[in-house]
């Protein structure tokens, strides 16, 4: 009888008489990192995922390399790099050139190789800390309505039903908009936008779902049963026995949460009411580039492709780590 990869976990060297030779045992994460690296989509997803931090992580020093700032604008009066008459960038492109790349925006003049990296930052900033705000409620909320039960379950859920039938989008608008009214600091909006995308959904209430699905079959396992047997308290079974079999659920959860956050905040600032200027912002790029898009194309299409390459880098790679992390992926 022959056994898959997936139904033996464990490499065994035999010699030609039929002695075992050695035998490696395997932990979870050695074999779950065995079965992502056999999956090349993903870890394409991955290698793009690890590029866009690093450029997040080091555009101030990319952009002291290449030279130009985002901060810097052109005035079609007296430069040469837009038409006087119709403030576009001259030359093909988006006005590509050897100092500008990916070339110039219109009117304002700003290089959009630069807008992209910063933009870069903005997003990721925004995506990740409103992703750890989720996993912070969701799975300290769904943990103890998952273990406990009773009326901390029901309290707990309820609350979670009554967020997932919110109207997100008209509530994020009407935040955001009362916030530009009453102040215009931007690191209130950065929280306010982080707040939004973390706290309603899609943010802690599906992981808290998804969590406390998870605790209550983890509850009645025997190893938990074990621990409460010789004296455990609920908080050490909680920390010590359940959370680490919930890094799985948690870990895809993270990687396929990021890019919608992505998406929400492109979305916010696309439609005016999230990331404001001079902060750079994808979205925004995209709702500025929608003036000029039968003019200049280019200024609309590269802001569509960083988002949507970043978007389709963290599903790939959550989707391996799903597969990856399921002992019953045939995959």
């Amino acid at each position: 009888m022959s056994l898959t990869g997936g139904e033996l976990e464990a490499a065994t060297a035999i010699d030609v008489g039929g002695d075992v030779a050695a035998i490696e045992g395997r932990s979870l994460l050695a074999i779950a990192w065995r079965r992502l690296k056999a999956d090349k989509l993903a870890m394409a997803g991955g290698v793009v995922v690890i590029l866009l931090v690093l450029i997040a992580a080091f555009a101030n020093v990319l952009q002291r390399i290449y030279g130009q700032s985002y901060l810097d604008q052109h005035n079609a009066g007296s430069s040469q790099l837009l038409d006087p008459l119709t403030s576009m960038p001259k030359g093909a492109f988006g006005g590509v050139s050897s100092t500008h790349w990916l070339g110039i925006t219109p009117v304002l003049g700003q290089d959009v190789l630069s807008l992209l990296l910063f933009g870069a930052r903005t997003s990721l900033l925004i995506a990740v800390s409103a992703t750890i705000l989720a996993l912070v409620l969701g799975v300290t909320l769904g943990l103890a309505a998952g273990y406990y039960g009773g009326w901390i379950d029901m309290i707990i859920s309820r609350a979670m039903d009554v967020l997932l039938s919110f109207p997100v989008l008209l509530m994020s608008i009407s935040l955001l908009t009362v916030l530009s009214i009453y102040s215009s600091s931007d690191k209130l909006r950065y929280l306010v936008i982080i707040f939004v995308l973390g706290f309603f959904p899609p943010g802690f209430p599906y992981i808290g779902r998804i969590v406390r699905g998870q605790v209550l079959s983890l509850r009645e396992k025997e190893f938990v049963e074990a621990s409460r047997s010789l004296g455990a308290s609920n908080l050490w079974i909680m920390r010590k026995e359940i959370a680490p079999n919930l890094v799985g659920p948690i870990l895809v959860y993270t990687t396929l949460t990021i890019p919608t956050n992505i998406l929400g905040e492109a979305g916010l600032s696309f439609l005016g009411v999230g990331v404001q200027p001079p902060t750079p912002s994808w979205g925004q790029m995209l709702s500025d580039a929608g003036k000029y898009f039968q003019i200049d194309p280019t200024y609309l299409v590269l802001p569509g492709l960083a988002i949507f390459i970043s978007v389709l880098a963290f599903n790939l790679l959550g989707d391996g780590l799903r597969d990856a992390l399921d002992p019953k992926s045939g995959r």
